[in-house]
């Protein structure tokens, strides 16, 4: 104790007394301090947990009947979304007509009236001829999955989007997914021998198809899926064609015909389209926009394996319920090539935008179809080593 203390009465505590007051009070601010801030942390962190379990939930509707595979396949899409978004982003999926008729959906998209909805570009082909490239046109050689490559690596995706934003001006953004097999030629409700038979026959198509059915001599109507089969029964059609065995019978072609044309240039591939209303798409997170790109790629997949299992089975049961198969004369195919080079020329001259298709899709069919057909073996060989010969009425 220093001499000054001493004489003035003021007794010095140890240090170690000192010490330990402090300490004391240092634990005492900062377990108030953490208290106080456990409990602002509390307030503010309540909605943000609130925030991210809130499920942005978006209207769909499909261009499909509900009993047809169609409608399925885009039930399919929903379903990967909202499973792999954890319940932050719902899809409903409605079906054809719900909220608007099956031709009017890309409308209904851009003015925001469906948040999205699930289609195929033929059906705006009367917007604008090059759509109809993008899924249903001559595809110079290539099957679906090979125009879905030209899609993600060939520069399509660039060129799709050019056409939906900048040069139809629609607010929309889109997706192409679901590689499809050859849709056959047509049900018939009479059988046909030759290309002399198409002249004058009322036949239902739609997209680009129209002018190479038209080439061959038919009187054609675009009327959606639906209404296919009730225009066969009424006699309003002579023919039509849609899609594959499993669509075909769920719709009811084998009540209404039992002859069917397999085989055929007129959509030897096609995909389908996803759309989205692009204000609220791009509202959506980065991780829920890669959540829809991904669930698209993931349905391509899917899809194909579906359609492989699902078709051969109801191509079987068609059979069963006295449908008689065909192949689509050779004339009628050498026809629908010739056909389509004079699409090409018209259309080329009228659509700027449609020659600038074509010619991108020209340069990826040329490498890839080369190199396709150079590298995978036919399969009727090995069918026939292993089963036997198809049936002789399906030869061409």
């Amino acid at each position: 104790m220093s001499e000054v203390m001493r004489k003035s009465g003021i007794e010095q505590q140890p240090n170690s007394a000192k010490e330990e007051r402090t300490k004391t009070s240092r634990r005492k601010f900062l377990k108030g301090a953490a208290a106080a801030s456990a409990g602002a942390a509390g307030l503010a962190g309540f909605p943000m947990i609130a925030r991210a379990q809130q499920t942005i939930t978006m209207r769909f509707q499909s261009t499909w009947p509900t009993k047809d595979i169609f409608h399925e396949y885009a039930l399919d899409f929903a379903k990967k979304v909202n499973d792999m978004s954890g319940g932050r982003l719902k899809i409903d999926v409605l079906p054809s007509g719900a909220v608007v008729k099956a031709f009017d959906l890309i409308d209904a998209v851009h003015k925001g009236t469906l948040d999205g909805g699930h289609g195929v570009s033929a059906y705006w082909f009367g917007k604008n001829t090059a759509y109809s490239l993008f899924g249903t046109g001559p595809t110079l050689g290539m099957d679906a999955n090979m125009l879905l490559a030209w899609v993600e690596y060939g520069g399509g995706k660039a060129l799709y989007d050019e056409l939906q934003h900048k040069v139809m001006g629609l607010d929309v953004e889109g997706f192409l997914y679901g590689p499809m097999p050859t849709q056959p030629f047509g049900w018939f409700r009479k059988p046909i021998k030759g290309l002399a038979d198409m002249k004058g026959i009322k036949f239902r198509t739609v997209g680009l198809s129209i002018d190479n059915y038209k080439e061959l001599g038919a009187s054609v109507v675009a009327i959606p899926g639906s209404d296919i089969v009730p225009s066969l029964d009424r006699g309003v059609i002579d023919a039509a064609e849609f899609n594959n065995a499993s669509s075909d019978r769920l719709l009811g072609f084998p009540d209404v015909t039992k002859h069917c044309y397999l085989q055929s240039y007129h959509q030897p591939c096609e995909c389908f389209e996803v759309l989205f209303n692009k204000k609220k798409y791009d509202a959506l997170p980065a991780d829920l926009k890669a959540i829809i790109r991904f669930a698209a790629q993931a349905s391509s997949a899917d899809m194909s394996w579906k359609a492989v299992d699902r078709y051969s089975q109801d191509y079987i049961e068609l059979q069963k319920a006295g449908v008689k198969f065909y192949i689509t004369p050779k004339e009628i195919l050498e026809a629908q090539l010739k056909a389509w080079d004079k699409i090409i020329d018209e259309q080329s001259q009228k659509n700027p935008f449609f020659a600038k298709v074509v010619e991108s899709q020209k340069k990826f069919a040329q490498r890839a179809g080369k190199w396709n057909l150079d590298t995978n073996v036919p399969m009727d060989l090995a069918y026939d080593h292993w089963f036997g010969k198809v049936n002789p009425r399906l030869k061409a």
